[in-house]
């Protein structure tokens, strides 16, 4: 479902929280690959502070995971779940995953049963589905009013449309 071009690359940047609180900026940017990986390294980043001790961390920033919010105190465990879900999912999973709140149970369940396409307006998908599932009489043709379809079925709950571009519109039906 997703492209090479697509792909993300997320990463986070932790920092010393008992540096930070003297005043100094400590911290690293990890790759975020699996958990053991990820608090290695935050564990080296800890050894290696100015500040002797330091045991404490937060996230400062984060990159590569495509709008999702990742929180200061995110769990780890949480944060290499949803890179995992990324690289797997690319952009498009990204905006569903932020789109859903953050539940990758949701988001993969509206990817894998829900998607319908990339449409360039809710009203084409519409005009698609029913000429593919309908025999329309040719002199009714100009009659049917897709936008008012596509507008009912939006506001009903029916369907789910995310826009990612002027001509670019993904279609889900909701469970």
């Amino acid at each position: 479902m997703s492209s090479a071009a697509d792909q993300l690359s997320p990463r986070i940047y932790v920092a010393c929280l008992a540096a930070y609180n003297a005043g100094c900026l400590h911290g690293a940017w990890i790759d975020i690959e699996d958990e053991e990986t990820v608090k290695d390294a935050i564990e080296a980043m800890l050894t290696a502070s100015p500040v002797a001790g330091a045991e404490e961390f937060a996230i400062h920033d984060y990159d590569g995971f495509g709008g999702v919010s990742i929180g200061e105190y995110e769990p780890i465990g949480r944060v290499v779940e949803i890179a995992g879900f990324l690289r797997e999912r690319g952009q498009l999973g990204a905006l569903v995953l932020e789109h859903l709140g953050g539940s990758i149970d949701d988001a993969t369940a509206a990817l894998e049963d829900g998607y319908r396409g990339t449409f360039e307006s809710l009203a084409d998908y519409f005009q698609e589905l029913t000429e593919e599932t309908t025999t329309i009489p040719e002199p009714l043709r100009p009659y049917i009013d897709y936008e008012a379809m596509a507008r009912d079925a939006e506001l009903s709950g029916d369907v789910c449309a995310l826009r990612t571009a002027h001509d670019e519109m993904h279609v889900f039906w909701a469970r």
